[in-house]
């Protein structure tokens, strides 16, 4: 691991929960902050790893930012298209009700990648990742029904999340 990676690690270790407090405060929900915190390591880490960050604390800080931001454009563009008003003009839009033979065959490669790369992932790591994603459960839930704590929640998440990405951007 490089001392860039290493120095990463350590500060999002140590500033998580008030990147988390200040992504909450933009999104109001809890499990997005969380989720969107994740996703800010996992940018940033890349970003280290290509050598592009100068001040790592304010790049760790504004990249959680814009992907809050982000989030929330679309959350209210999604708004939107729910709109009543709006839900006959977008029915008419649908082309079909079914998938493409190509995007099923897309679908299904991208849910094998994805099979393939939790079962690779340690046991633990994989049923918090489920229980997260699949199941639903929040980090403290989670936490409390496997009987760790909630830091090694959000560091197995961490893992698990930049192991499915990885894999995932492999064609």
């Amino acid at each position: 691991m490089t001392s860039a990676r290493q120095a990463l690690e350590r500060l999002f270790t140590t500033r998580r929960s008030a990147l988390v407090w200040r992504l909450f405060r933009m999104v109001s929900c809890r499990d997005t902050a969380e989720d969107l915190a994740q996703e800010t390591y996992i940018r940033v880490a890349r970003a280290v790893d290509r050598g592009q960050v100068d001040h790592l604390p304010s790049f760790l800080f504004q990249t959680g930012r814009n992907l809050a931001l982000d989030h929330l454009r679309h959350e209210r563009r999604g708004d939107r298209l729910l709109d009543r008003s709006n839900f006959e003009n977008h029915a008419r839009t649908v082309a079909s009700p079914t998938a493409s033979p190509e995007q099923t065959t897309s679908d299904r490669q991208s849910v094998e990648r994805l099979s393939k790369a939790l079962q690779k992932l340690p046991e633990r790591t994989r049923r918090i990742f489920c229980l997260a994603r699949v199941e639903g459960l929040s980090y403290p839930e989670i936490a409390r029904q496997l009987g760790i704590s909630e830091s090694t929640v959000y560091k197995d998440m961490r893992l698990a999340l930049a192991h499915c990405l990885m894999a995932m951007e492999e064609k």
